[in-house]
């Protein structure tokens, strides 16, 4: 039996591949204090744009500038997909990712790849072998898959002659023991080699998977600490390592038991990875990993609205594979084809008006006294993101909602406000609209093109379903006096929302309609900055 832990690599999907060096340097080592097999120090890439850390490219430069403990066989992975969609030759490929085995601190490489990519890989797996290395084969997805399938793929990967492990994992996490068994006695029937299982944990069985495939023979055993990896997460190293210091064991548990506690239960705490019912429900559905945890990472919605996008992608076919768009489409529940509608009864209502925009940051509650006097005393025109967690409804003018998951999950709320609420109406149902029917209703269409952000008189374009850009798109069509913000404070500079938000202000500022806009609290967004304590009108 061999443990593999690649908590660096997987443990990657949250942190963009980025830790802290006291971290790595801690982890390496603990892992090897603890005599484990194999350490998978991260992912083997060609450069990607936007920025990812030192592990999501594991170079050679990066291994030989770090202190590797004697012990364990360090490797890294690449993805199949990254060879041969590289443009070049699989030979060529694999010469500008790696060097021979030995000039180079690793010692194995592991191939991730999708069950059509096998036919494709003879050839990664010969050339890896020819530089020197152990290779590891990892069949994505083998969940449900059919045994004459399984078998086939196992076929192939024995006829290559050399491959050191074959791999299979649940990377939605869904498989139980029954399911474990049955794909291991299928790959059994063509493949006589060492087997391997990279489990994740969203239904909470990886360390049951693991231990059942161990009994099976099974004899990689994939793990990360604290169970870091994508979505819910791997089986922890930590459990895996209680078990067998029930048995005979040649590791040593109380190196990674203090890791866990020093770093990774507080790391744990800051990204939240870990089993939780948004991942059950979404390996329960065959939905992938990473649609639960860009949901749990974007504030914008609530449980409701997650657990609507999750019937929803339910109802689809082929989302055992992520893809933004279908994740923005199930967010929204519009299909993209709806016909874009909308009236002119937004049309040039805050001409000439001092406008203020407010959000559910954490700062519109921190000053929410200056807010209120602020909103007294200059009586500009309140315009609510949604609605507002803290500003009483008697100091808002507007509400604006963009898309009808958010509205679903404040329905109620919405009923009692007696203050108009602009929407685009056709993207709610006849049912959602009974909801509201008390209310004035201002129809302002919108229509969500990439790259694109402006208005007419009937209807936005805006890049992404995101009721800020709503916002702007409708004030574009009229002509404010002044804009200022409330509760627009941002995320840090790698966050994904605050890039999304920063390609929207980019638009905005560029187009001829834009005015400035003063955010009264605090924000990381490129806006000008103020003070509700002293808004210079």
């Amino acid at each position: 039996m061999k443990i593999l832990d690649c908590t660096l690599r997987d443990g990657g999907y949250y942190n963009n591949w980025d830790f802290e060096s006291e971290v790595v340097e801690a982890y390496l080592n603990a892992v090897s204090g603890a005599n484990i097999d194999y350490v998978e120090l991260g992912l083997r890439n060609f450069p990607k744009e936007g920025f990812l850390g030192a592990y999501a490219y594991t170079t050679e430069s990066h291994i030989n500038s770090l202190d590797l403990p004697q012990g364990p066989v360090y490797g890294v992975m690449v993805d199949a997909k990254t060879i041969l969609e590289s443009g070049l030759s699989i030979e060529n490929a694999v010469s500008k990712l790696f060097v021979p085995a030995s000039e180079s601190k690793i010692g194995l490489v592991r191939i991730a790849a999708h069950f059509h990519e096998v036919e494709e890989s003879g050839l990664i797996v010969k050339q890896l072998k020819k530089l020197g290395y152990l290779v590891g084969y990892n069949l994505m997805q083998a969940g449900g898959k059919a045994d004459d399938v399984i078998a086939e793929k196992a076929r192939q990967a024995k006829e290559w002659g050399v491959l050191d492990s074959l791999y299979f994992a649940d990377s939605l996490g869904n498989m139980d023991g029954d399911e474990v068994t049955r794909i291991v006695n299928a790959l059994r029937t063509q493949w006589d080699g060492p087997l391997g299982i990279h489990t994740h944990n969203n239904m909470g069985k990886g360390l049951d998977n693991t231990l059942t495939a161990k009994a099976l023979g099974v004899t990689w055993l994939d793990t990360t600490i604290t169970g870091m990896g994508r979505g819910a997460g791997n089986t922890p190293t930590e459990s895996l390592l209680a078990v067998l210091d029930k048995e005979t064991s040649v590791y040593k548990s109380k190196p990674v038991y203090e890791l866990v506690i020093r770093h990774f239960e507080p790391m744990q705490k800051k990204y939240g990875w870990g089993s939780n019912l948004l991942y059950f429900l979404g390996a329960q559905n065959n939905v992938h990993p990473t649609y639960i945890q860009n949901l749990l990472s974007n504030t914008h919605y609530g449980t409701d609205e997650i657990v609507g996008a999750i019937d929803y992608l339910s109802k689809l076919e082929s989302t055992t594979s992520y893809n933004g768009a279908v994740l923005n489409t199930a967010l929204s529940f519009n299909a993209s084809n709806a016909e874009i509608s909308g009236t002119e009864s937004v049309s040039g209502i805050f001409n000439n008006k001092n406008v203020l925009i407010i959000a559910n940051g954490p700062s519109t509650k921190k000053y929410l006294n200056a807010i209120k006097l602020y909103i007294k005393n200059y009586k500009p025109v309140v315009i609510s993101i949604n609605i507002s967690e803290v500003i009483p409804a008697d100091l808002i003018d507007y509400y604006v909602i963009s898309h009808n998951s958010k509205f679903l999950a404040d329905a109620h709320r919405y009923k009692v406000l007696n203050k108009p609420v602009i929407l685009p109406i056709h993207r709610f149902t006849e049912n959602e609209l009974t909801l509201i029917n008390n209310l004035e209703l201002l129809d302002y269409g919108l229509e969500v093109k990439n790259g694109e952000l402006s208005a007419n008189k009937i209807h936005a374009i805006v890049p992404s379903d995101i009721t800020a850009a709503y916002v702007l798109a409708i004030l574009m069509e009229s002509k404010p006096r002044s804009i200022k913000s409330i509760g627009f404070d941002g995320y840090d500079k790698n966050d994904s929302r605050q890039q999304e938000m920063i390609k929207i202000l980019d638009l905005y500022t560029k187009h001829e309609s834009s005015l400035d806009i003063t955010s009264l609290t605090p924000t990381t967004y490129p806006l000008t900055k103020g003070s509700v304590y002293a808004p210079d009108l």
